[in-house]
């Protein structure tokens, strides 16, 4: 989907290149994290691909087309855009904000009241409650969902995310990549994201791009940079506490089993509807960390796994979840 050739970006009077002959390909619908420290190039690797920056050398790629054959308002028209600071319009009220690229297409008014109603609905924003809300009116969380609803409203063929989530609290910070990985599965879009936050890296890429002086060391899967960084940088940015990282690519609805066999392992009477007394309950979409920081917290050894209805659909063991960090599966989190 975007093809980055022999890319790089230098300045005038003997400024440090800020891209080094950059070389990458980001496949159709996966969410590529652009990770390293300040100055390393990401930015302005990600601000190529919509032409805020122009390269000085080398070729890109979107769908197969040279950008630079491309009318950049077009271009940009057709690229979803989201900021650390999201960038609301102030003046205008939720819906004017969502609807701000179908009104410069020309889209007409019923169709555009629709479209600013079903995004607010992806985006978990009752249109009759935020709809007519100013930005002033909301938390950073609604602030950001607002930005993705815009960012999706003519539904562009890539989403460039610079540190969508870094103006969030720690708490809030997780839930919003959470729900916006659960978004990406409805909207299966190409993703650049831009962070400086390995964890967030980890958490959110099917592919992780780690730069380092306009330079790509290591760009793979984030189970596979977790096992086998490519040099002492990508070793040093991962950190400790390999284990709980690699453990949080793997979410409870791949690990459990089935619960008949759980009966049998456990010499114990199960109440009616399959649940033990006093038992504790964890989301399918839960990671296998957050399984293992539940049975910490109420001395369990397993856990039973719900789905959206409540409904128990399977259970986890806390042997399971050590199992889990020697998994040769590289699945992201379903």
């Amino acid at each position: 989907m975007i093809r980055f050739e022999n890319v790089s970006k230098w300045y005038p009077g003997g400024v440090a290149d800020a891209v080094d002959n950059l070389s990458l390909f980001i496949n159709e619908g996966e969410i590529c994290v652009l990770v390293g420290s300040s100055g390393c190039g990401k930015t302005t690797t990600m601000k190529m691909i919509n032409k805020l920056i122009e390269p000085s050398s080398g070729t890109i790629y979107l769908d197969g087309q040279n950008i630079e054959t491309l009318d950049t308002l077009t271009l940009r028209l057709n690229i979803g855009y989201i900021i650390q600071e999201i960038g609301l319009f102030p003046h205008m009220t939720v819906a004017e904000n969502v609807a701000t690229i179908p009104v410069e297409l020309g889209w007409k008014p019923l169709r555009i009241k629709a479209r600013v109603e079903e995004l607010l609905d992806l985006v978990d924003l009752d249109p009759r409650l935020f709809g007519r809300k100013k930005p002033r009116e909301l938390n950073a969380s609604q602030k950001l969902r607002v930005g993705i609803a815009r960012a999706l409203a003519a539904n562009p063929m890539i989403m460039l995310m610079d540190e969508p989530f870094g103006a969030l609290d720690p708490v809030a910070r997780t839930r919003m990549q959470d729900e916006f990985l659960t978004i990406h599965q409805k909207i299966h879009k190409t993703i650049v994201l831009v962070t400086h936050d390995i964890d967030e890296a980890i958490r959110m890429g099917d592919r992780i791009a780690v730069m380092r002086n306009g330079r790509v060391l290591q760009f793979d899967t984030p189970r596979e940079i977790l096992s086998h960084p490519a040099d002492p940088f990508v070793s040093e940015l991962i950190g400790d506490r390999k284990a709980l990282k690699l453990m949080n690519l793997i979410s409870c609805a791949q690990l459990m089993h089935d619960v008949s066999e759980f009966r049998q392992t456990w010499n114990r009477d199960f109440k009616a509807g399959g649940t033990l007394p006093g038992a504790s309950t964890i989301g399918m979409q839960a990671t296998a960390q957050d399984a293992l920081a539940e049975m910490f917290r109420t001395g369990e050894r397993f856990l039973f796994v719900e789905d959206d209805s409540h409904q128990v659909q399977g259970v986890i063991e806390l042997d399971d979840l050590f199992k889990s960090v020697s998994q040769g599966d590289d699945a992201r989190k379903q």
